[in-house]
């Protein structure tokens, strides 16, 4: 069979959505099965490489389970709102929904041409005012709850994009979007109260099957501590200075404290600073430097002694001198820290640039060269002196402070509240009035959604005002509780609303009454398996896991946790070995590809490549060999008869095994080169039998199902072979009928027999002794012993 890939595919394509079978039934008898993948951003470029490889993965794995009986749901939709669409939108004068609905029309047609089964009837579009009514309902919902707040802080400020960040969005001290440096900025912004679930989200992690890897990094980024607050008095005041401590046991070795520039202190006690001008530069100093600078630990040490106040350090009495620095930050723990610089680096690179006191209070160091984090034993330490056991220390050390009253056991998390709102106008707006009589209400329930207004001039504001502010039309509304006049609130949400929950959005899209009819909920959740990347770990996977827990909270979901599995997938490298980039010019288009050689040998090679879940260059070359492979396939289908092929029963049986085995462990390359190993021996054996070709078919349907539909039809078989049932393998035929076993003489390996795995000794002797090699090594000597080890070696001594 000839296989012409630019008609047969479109073919298949047409076929499958005309009879919609990828269409997903709600509450079936089948056992079901949700994959998830990770929706996308609709961009102008479109689909890239990546995308390929991320969707392709969990594609492979349900179209089998399709083809072992399962109800699928494999949804798509799009990830619209946010920053790219509108500052391409600003860029190109034209609207953001314009360019959004032309970008997912586009995304929608090259999906479909690489032939994903996704269940097309289920859609979702986050900017589609039916899909974020439920999202701005889920945000009353936090906001009755006490999850919704606002607060005057500082912010993560990107001047570009005239835009409030979260910290999540500006790692490195970097836009997310625009990659510009961002900046310090007091502003008033909306949180969600992600921290109350902190502990929430750690217990999930027992509940489901996530890599260790990915485990790791949210258990990192929650960053839950066991430790000790202590109350340090300020000289000649009534104030304490609280601090929070996971080493409790070296407060002995306390030699100063530090607190934040923006600590309220400074301004409570001005009067008593005497070098408050010093204080007021540095501070206004660090107004200019992002979190990222601040924290970073490869920098110069900078601070400023506060004259005039001094601490005390209750477990000893003895008074400490008061810095401000740039590294201690109002917003992680209490804002100030007491330092121990024997036993931390950056404590005792601020001793020695300063001139302060290093006591050692752990021995094993040199504190002279360095500060000391090992184990040891406890010195200068009163009554903890001659302890060598840290966790003893520290529960002595707790039993003194609670003792004393001067401090307690407690727990500190390193993820501290997300900031949610945006000043921007493509996003969804935020379903709040405020009123100069009843503060923040809520708009209510019967009014949602709160439809974004049509504007012409969308620009944002200057200095981070939303442009939603200059709609009075939009901003000027009457209070719902007291019939006041009121204004809106003006800031949209971030993107990451719309993907906290659209997974749930899948299972009833078209529901106008509820987010989505219980018992669909009950049937369909949990998600199965969800696959993504690496990046959205902590973000968006730990964002839409806390809106779930909170929805399992108040009714709404009838699981703890979204998602029973996940995964994830590596990148697709240049053909250089480096990440893709136009500006380095080694971008490979997929739609290119899929022109060039088809869809399904791009979907053959990128999970042929390397390991699904590493990084791997793309490779042309490899390219071309998957489209041999295939055509080779095809032209197999010729050659059949009627009749199994004896000698191929165990090779199928062990390909099937393989397969079914790899596609569950996302072994993918390695499923793929089991097939093409059984297709050399397909053609080494010069006929096929029919049956079995057909197996090795269906096994290969996943992974190339335009090719696999043709042959079936080809081969007259009725119906879709992408719901043929998936092949079984029976164990017993995996075991080979004959082995190749080394043939010895007197113990040196001379050849090779092949022969039954269950040969006795004497047939084994009368085979290995007809070898015309081991016959004329033997000739005219004695055997005088045979050393067989079935499966393994014959060995002749001979004299």
């Amino acid at each position: 069979m000839k296989y012409n890939f630019r008609e047969v595919e479109p073919k298949w394509q047409t076929r499958w959505e005309a009879e919609k079978i990828f269409h997903a039934e709600d509450i079936s008898d089948k056992p079901k099965f949700y994959g998830l993948v990770e929706f996308p951003y609709p961009s102008g470029a479109g689909m890239h490489v990546g995308h390929i490889k991320a969707y392709t993965g969990l594609e492979i794995v349900s179209r089998k389970r399709r083809m072992q009986g399962y109800n699928v749901l494999v949804p798509i939709g799009f990830d619209a709102f946010g920053l790219p669409a509108e500052n391409y939108a600003i860029k190109t004068n034209q609207h953001p929904r314009v360019i959004t609905d032309a970008n997912i029309k586009h995304f929608s047609e090259q999906l479909k041409s690489v032939g994903f089964s996704f269940d097309w009837d289920r859609v979702v579009d986050t900017t589609d005012p039916n899909y974020y009514k439920w999202t701005q309902w889920i945000f009353l919902k936090l906001f009755e709850n006490g999850l919704a707040y606002r607060d005057k802080t500082l912010v993560n400020y990107c001047p570009h994009c005239k835009v409030v960040l979260s910290n999540e969005d500006s790692q490195g001290g970097k836009c997310d979007i625009c990659h510009s440096d961002i900046i310090q900025k007091e502003k008033e912004v909306w949180y969600l109260r992600i921290t109350k679930y902190a502990d929430k989200l750690l217990e999930g992690l027992d509940q489901v099957d996530f890599p260790e890897n990915i485990r790791a990094q949210e258990e990192n980024w929650i960053g839950k501590s066991k430790g000790a607050f202590v109350n340090f008095t300020i000289t000649g005041t009534d104030e304490e200075l609280r601090i929070y401590t996971t080493r409790p046991d070296t407060l002995f070795g306390v030699t100063f404290m530090v607190i934040a520039p923006e600590h309220p202190l400074i301004d409570k006690y001005a009067d008593k600073i005497s070098n408050i001008d010093a204080i007021t530069a540095y501070r206004e100093e660090c107004q200019k430097k992002t979190e990222f600078e601040r924290v970073n630990l490869v920098k110069e040490k900078t601070g400023v002694m506060i004259e005039g106040l001094t601490a005390v350090n209750p477990v000893n009495g003895k008074e400490i001198p008061l810095f401000i620095a740039d590294y201690v930050m109002m917003g992680y723990g209490t804002g100030a820290i007491m330092a121990v610089p024997a036993h931390d680096q950056r404590d005792y690179d601020f001793a020695k640039a300063f001139g302060l006191d290093i006591i050692e209070v752990i021995k094993g160091g040199d504190i002279d060269k360095e500060a000391y984090t090992g184990d040891g034993m406890m010195v200068n330490s009163d009554f903890l002196n001659g302890y060598t056991n840290k966790k003893d220390s520290i529960e002595r050390m707790l039993e003194f402070l609670e003792e004393k009253g001067i401090g307690e056991a407690g727990v500190q998390y390193k993820m501290k509240d997300w900031a949610f709102n945006r000043q921007r106008y493509w996003g969804e707006p935020i379903p709040i009035v405020h009123c100069p009589n009843c503060g923040m209400v809520g708009v209510p329930y019967e009014e949602l959604p709160l439809l974004l207004p049509e504007v012409e001039n969308f620009k944002p504001g200057e200095d981070g005002e939303s442009p939603l502010a200059k709609i009075e039309s939009f901003v000027n509304c009457t209070c719902p509780k007291c019939g006041g006049a009121a204004k809106r609130e003006t800031d949209t949400m971030p993107q990451w609303a719309g993907s906290s929950w659209y997974f749930l959005r899948y299972i009833d899209p078209k529901n106008d009454k509820a987010l989505a009819d219980p018992e669909k909920l009950k049937y369909w959740l949990p998600v199965d398996w969800y696959n993504g990347g690496m990046e959205h770990v902590t973000r968006h996977l730990i964002y839409s896991r806390f809106w779930h827990h909170f929805l399992y909270d108040i009714g709404v979901v009838p699981t703890f946790e979204p998602y029973a599995k996940r995964s994830a997938q590596g990148l697709v490298l240049g053909a250089d070995g480096t990440k893709m980039s136009k500006s380095v010019g080694n971008v490979v288009d997929p739609v290119e590809v899929v022109d060039e050689f088809g869809a399904d040998t791009l979907r053959t090679y990128v999970l042929f490549m390397g390991d699904y879940g590493a990084s791997s260059p793309w490779s042309e070359t490899s390219v071309r060999g998957c489209k041999r492979f295939l055509d080779r396939i095809a032209r197999l289908a010729d050659n059949l008869q009627d009749e199994d092929v004896k000698s191929l029963e165990s090779g199928l049986h062990k390909t099937i095994r393989k397969v079914t085995n790899d596609i569950e462990d996302m072994k993918f390359n390695t499923g793929i080169a089991s097939m093409m190993a059984l297709l050399n021996d397909f053609e080494a054996a010069g006929k096929v039998g029919k049956d079995q070709y057909l197996t090795f078919v269906k096994l290969l349907t996943p992974f190339a199902p335009h090719l696999c539909e043709e042959i079936w039809e080809y081969l007259g078989q009725e119906g879709f072979i992408s719901l043929a049932p998936w092949p079984e393998y029976d164990e017993a035929k995996t075991i080979d009928a004959t082995v190749e076993i080394s043939v010895q003489v007197n113990g040196k390996p001379r050849d090779v027999l092949s022969i039954a795995v269950d040969a006795d000794e004497e047939t084994a002797k009368a085979a290995g002794l007809a070898l015309p090699k081991i016959a004329k090594l033997t000739e005219g000597k004695r055997i005088v012993k045979v050393i067989y080890r079935p499966g393994k070696i014959l060995n002749f001594v001979a004299k």
